[in-house]
């Protein structure tokens, strides 16, 4: 496992720079998939600007204007924040703590914070004054919609990290109550589908603002929101967040996470000789003491969730069993002689279901790009996206282990009940707009 950069150099350069622990590889793979995100929506507004579907927008700006103090404050605001995360991670990180979860506790350098805060309000009205006019001017500029990608794109991550945030404690009330500072400042905890629905607000409401037509602006986010979602989901699956699914019984692994075909009564010794972590969530630590590694717990050894599936053997164990060896949850077991900050694999493989979920969203976006071009009603390339999307989830999240809620006399988990409540609403939309729009509006 990657959790950041320093692994990957160590594992494929034989280098061990510490300074590149500071680059979570979740992180940056979430960060390619709006860079990707981006892409895609840029291109698709293009085709449909082509088509004359969607126009510029006119609008009249100042220029020569003097840096206002507005502007000033919002550069040293975020000059302060990167700063005060920066320079903490660096010089002030405690060695026991990992950089993500650093980054999203209250910790880090002052000094370093004032000093960027200085640099980018200073550079901020130095670039203004350079421009300043003796009589500011106000002229016509036309703004065309793929012109917007980056405002877009900034929405939809501020509001997605809001609405994954809000949907994740909703899912944990009770533990939300219990340390609601220590959960809202939490490094993981995030709800894709909390996500999409609050981004998609926040970014209807500014197309609609800028006169942008939302029909023709979500068919065009449909085949970006999907690959985006895939390569998300390689950072879970290199990281190892915990998006991983049930056990695979029909494999296991030795204390370093390496892989073997299962034998008869093999995954029955290994629930038995950890016990501990299945039923209390704990494994021993460095000095052998009980710790909390792990909040997927079960009344008894009997109820932990597994199924035994068997690959093809041409195709590499791994892609249907993993034990996430050195994960950033820091969850499972010691790995002997392994003193590095993440040194725990599971005690058991499970399915990798973060790889199934970017081998599915990739193939989903492969064929919303190819029909693209076909489909001339509005709203249904988005309903079709809808739909792909919730049965993609809802499949996987028949591997995973959730918290479930009573509905109907069945329990399903959120997500299950959001991916169904997709496909329904992506089936409505469809029908709808095939009854309600012309084909070339």
């Amino acid at each position: 496992m990657y959790p950041n950069l320093y692994y990957v150099f160590k594992d494929w350069f034989g280098v061990e720079w510490n300074g590149l622990k500071v680059l979570n590889s979740f992180g940056l793979m979430v960060a390619l998939a709006f860079v990707a995100a981006a892409y895609i929506l840029t291109l698709e507004l293009k085709r449909k600007e082509k088509l004359g579907l969607l126009v510029p927008r006119e609008e009249t700006i100042i220029v020569g204007t003097p840096a206002s103090i507005t502007d000033i404050l919002v550069n040293a605001i975020v000059g302060f924040i990167f700063g005060f995360k920066v320079f903490g991670l660096i010089f002030n990180k405690p060695a026991e703590m990992n950089a993500q979860h650093y980054i999203f506790s209250t910790q880090g350098n002052i000094l370093g914070g004032i000093a960027l805060a200085a640099l980018l309000a200073g550079l901020k009205w130095y670039d203004k004054n350079k421009q300043k006019l003796k009589v500011p001017e106000r002229r016509p500029v036309r703004i065309w919609p793929h012109d917007r990608v980056g405002d877009i794109i900034i929405l939809g991550l501020i509001f997605g990290i809001l609405g994954a945030k809000l949907f994740d404690n909703l899912e944990h009330w009770d533990d939300f109550v219990q340390d609601p500072i220590g959960h809202i400042f939490s490094a993981s905890g995030l709800t894709f589908y909390g996500g999409l629905i609050l981004a998609a607000i926040a970014i209807c409401w500014y197309a609609y603002k800028k006169g942008i037509k939302v029909r023709h602006l979500m068919d065009a986010a449909a085949p970006a929101l999907i690959i985006a979602y895939a390569i998300g989901r390689i950072g879970c699956q290199v990281a190892g967040d915990g998006d991983w699914g049930i056990y695979n019984s029909a494999y296991t692994s030795d204390a370093y996470g390496k892989l073997s075909l299962a034998q008869p009564g093999d995954f029955d010794n290994k629930l038995q000789a950890n016990a501990g972590y299945f039923t209390l969530g704990k494994a021993a630590d460095s000095s052998g003491k009980d710790v909390y590694v792990t909040d997927r717990t079960y009344g008894s050894l009997a109820e932990v969730p597994h199924k035994a599936f068997t690959g093809p053997a041409f195709l590499p164990k791994w892609m249907f069993a993993y034990a996430y060896p050195q994960n950033v949850n820091a969850d499972g077991i010691l790995i002997p002689g392994n003193h590095e900050e993440h040194n725990r694999v599971l005690p058991s493989p499970v399915f990798p279901t973060p790889f199934y979920e970017t081998v599915l969203c990739t193939l989903i976006f492969a064929f919303l790009w190819a029909i693209r071009k076909k489909i001339k009603t509005p709203y249904v390339m988005f309903g079709i996206y809808l739909i792909l999307n919730g049965l993609e989830r809802f499949l996987i999240e028949l591997m995973r282990v959730n918290k479930t809620y009573p509905v109907f006399g069945m329990r399903s988990s959120q997500a299950e009940i959001i991916a169904l409540t997709l496909v329904l609403i992506g089936i409505v939309t469809i029908l709808i707009a095939r009854k309600k729009f012309p084909a070339t509006t």
